[in-house]
């Protein structure tokens, strides 16, 4: 056996899996596709024998990339199995040992080293988008059925949520603790682009109820998605840019309204050996990172505003089964007045969007998004609640393929306690 494909694919966690089972029926592409190379067992089973060398590398691409990386499979496993950096180890070898096209490499570099490293480049995108649908290109392309051809990208362009400007981070910097609470915010990069007015009411939400709020000038990408797709080392600069723009401040808390960076952030004492200065770094930074949903828990929010609707949590992966956030968003739902609950069966079952998951993997992601959508028909609903940008779009587009888009809203947890604070 080669040490080093065993150091690198973290072979001696996959000892902790004893094979039983528990992680089948929350697994959505063992339960979508119906093949054991496809569940978290399978998978790790996979890595074990290529890194014995019974297998090759390319044996194991396709269960590993088609993973959702849910980690639903972490929270009910009963030996603890870090299914999680398994499967990081073996998307990293993978593209190590791939050879990848002209287009791949193409899209790579346009999308982690240009797009979302860079704010300007992802307040261009901004713009653009909202000229899409201000001037009514959005609405004309609709109709006209030019996108019919690319099924994909017409769905998607029904799903597209109504985006406002973007702005540059300006420093409101005050030296001086005026609140109780003072927290760091994090925009993020897709929140920024697509649904800045959920940021804004956060923001907005915190600030009524006395917690002092600061935006970091020099925050960047959590690097979420490049760590999904194994850039490592991209990864890691996008880490130690954010946590030295962060850990200059007395913060008690870091806040996002992000389910997927909230658990990229939580997760960056992973990206560094332990006992370097930096993993001591990372682990100060992590301590503080908190859900929006956490905080708005902390708070006495005054909300006085019916929201007289039927509605259904479907909550982010990352929210529940990384960050383990699972009572908060509960309660924030539970207090919202007139506001009825409905238990969805299979809630926290993964939506299908998984970062770019549904673009990448269109097809398998509409067969895990229609496993969702039954029980969303089944309860019945007047609002979808989401704490995560794609489960957000996934959920809308899934109201599309249904034609239900007239009679069911989606909104974030913020937007809709924003709406009982009585907050625009």
């Amino acid at each position: 056996m080669s040490s080093q494909l065993i150091d690198k694919l973290d072979y001696q966690a996959t000892f902790d899996c004893v094979q039983c089972g528990y992680c089948l029926p929350v697994c959505p592409t063992y339960i979508a596709f119906k093949n054991e190379k496809h569940s978290p067992r399978g998978r790790i089973n996979l890595v074990k024998l290529v890194a014995e060398e019974k297998l090759e590398i390319a044996d194991m691409e396709e269960g590993i990339d088609l993973c959702l990386g849910c980690r639903a499979c972490e929270t009910i496993c009963p030996t603890n199995v870090r299914y999680g950096d398994i499967l990081m180890s073996a998307v990293e070898v993978i593209k190590e040992n791939k050879d990848m096209t002209l287009k791949e490499k193409g899209i790579r570099t346009g999308a982690f080293k240009l797009a979302l490293k860079n704010k300007r480049v992802i307040r261009m995108m901004n713009k653009g988008l909202y000229f899409y649908q201000k001037s009514g290109l959005s609405k004309t392309v609709s109709k006209s059925g030019l996108l019919k051809p690319l099924p994909k990208y017409n769905d998607l362009n029904k799903a597209m949520p109504d985006v406002i400007l973007s702005e540059r981070i300006t420093n409101n910097i005050n030296p001086f603790r005026k609140k109780d609470i003072q927290v760091g915010f994090f925009q993020g990069c897709i929140m920024d682009a697509f649904f800045k007015r959920i940021n804004d009411l956060a923001v907005k939400i915190m600030e009524k109820h006395d917690v002092q709020v600061t935006n970091i000038k020099k925050q960047t990408c959590c690097g979420a998605l490049q760590h999904h797709a194994g850039e490592h080392d991209m990864t890691v600069v996008q880490a130690m840019k954010n946590i030295e723009a962060y850990e200059k401040y007395d913060f008690d808390y870091i806040v996002n309204t992000i389910g997927g960076c909230g658990a990229t952030l939580r997760e960056y004492p992973k990206l560094f050996e332990e006992g370097s200065v930096w993993h001591g770094r990372a682990v100060k930074f992590t301590e503080k990172v908190r859900d929006i949903s956490e905080i708005m828990s902390m708070l006495h929010l005054e909300m006085t505003e019916p929201v007289n609707m039927n509605a259904v949590y479907q909550p982010s992966c990352h929210l529940e089964h990384v960050q383990q956030v699972f009572k908060d968003p509960m309660n924030m739902i539970n207090n919202v007045p007139g506001l009825k609950y409905i238990d969805m069966q299979d809630k926290s079952l993964c939506c299908g969007s998984a970062g770019v998951y549904n673009i990448v993997h269109f097809d398998e992601s509409m067969q895990i998004l229609d496993l969702k959508m039954r029980n969303v028909k089944t309860a019945r609903p007047t609002l979808i609640i989401t704490s995560n940008p794609g489960c957000h779009i996934q959920m809308q587009l899934g109201l599309e393929r249904e034609g239900m888009s007239d009679e069911v809203l989606v909104k974030h947890l913020v937007e809709v306690v924003a709406e009982a604070c009585n907050i625009s």
